[in-house]
């Protein structure tokens, strides 16, 4: 979507860059002439993807660099280190994408409050770790800089069966707007997107195992009945982190196909299942052979 130096000399991090969306917006960033850092837990997934990721940049003419950094998005004190992990091997970062995020579908009496833990730590904890580490560097410095945030279309309308997930992104929404007015007067952007259906090898299969693709056709409530491209969703990243959008503050754009417009919650047409189905499902997503 943009020319092919629409990021040149900048610096992204990308959290939950070495799977899914992240690997693909960070694969943009990279043509694009940024230099990224993925973050995440496995080390080893990220280095794959780094070195997948940087050959395909050179294939593309980019001579911007990916590097891979082990983080635990939910310890601040590894935040910090991710940070001076990029600014000493590029000087400086421009642009922080909050993408790291964990999910499970299931009903809610179900989860144990340990599970609860997980996903709003990963998902509000770790933004906001990033957020307030990137933020205090970026007005030290006196620097202009970009957040940007992956949340979801039910982080406004809530949706059953993915309540933690519900209610962290909605603690990124509020988080996004508001420091979008209180940081402006730094040069600092907030803004997130909100995508709808983006399938990712991984993570959609875990969300939708085989038992339950058969029932619900994640197509099927969007009005373009179709699911989303990840190149859809990095051109969306990409203008929201170049100075082509220096003037888009505070907002939060959908790319869902018109989903939630149809439908709001997208988890909800599940009240369909009964618990003999939600056990079923478990086991499949457990990996149980039974």
């Amino acid at each position: 979507m943009l020319k092919d130096d629409a990021l040149a000399g900048k610096t992204i991090v990308v959290t939950g860059g070495g799977t899914g969306l992240g690997k693909s917006m960070s694969r943009y960033f990279l043509e694009l002439g940024a230099n990224v850092v993925i973050a995440s837990r496995k080390l080893s997934v990220l280095e794959k993807t780094a070195e997948e990721l940087q050959a395909s940049a050179v294939a593309a003419g980019s001579k911007a660099k990916i590097l891979a950094f082990e983080c635990d998005v939910r310890k601040y004190e590894e935040v910090e280190k991710t940070l001076a992990f990029t600014l000493e091997n590029f000087g400086k970062v421009d642009g922080l994408l909050n993408n790291a995020a964990g999910n499970f579908i299931s009903p809610t009496e179900r989860l144990s409050h340990k599970a609860f833990d997980t996903i709003v730590g990963i998902v509000l904890q770790g933004s906001y770790n990033f957020t307030l580490a990137f933020g205090k560097h970026w007005i030290a410095e006196k620097q202009k800089a970009t957040i940007l945030n992956i949340v979801t279309t039910y982080a406004w309308t809530g949706s059953a069966f993915v309540v933690p997930s519900a209610c962290a992104k909605a603690g990124v929404l509020a988080m996004t707007r508001s420091l979008a007015v209180e940081w402006a007067k730094y040069g600092i952007r907030s803004n997130a997107i909100a995508p709808g259906p983006f399938p990712t090898k991984g993570a959609w299969d875990r969300l939708f195992p085989p038992p339950l693709q058969e029932k619900l056709d994640a197509a099927s409530n969007v009005p373009l009945k179709r699911v989303g491209e990840h190149q859809e969703l990095a051109n969306l990243a990409a203008y929201l982190m170049s100075d082509f959008s220096s003037y888009v503050n505070g907002e939060v754009i959908t790319i869902d196909g018109g989903e939630w417009l149809n439908g709001a919650g997208e988890f909800n047409k599940m009240q369909i299942l009964t618990p003999d189905m939600w056990d079923m499902i478990e086991r499949a997503v457990r990996g149980s052979k039974e």
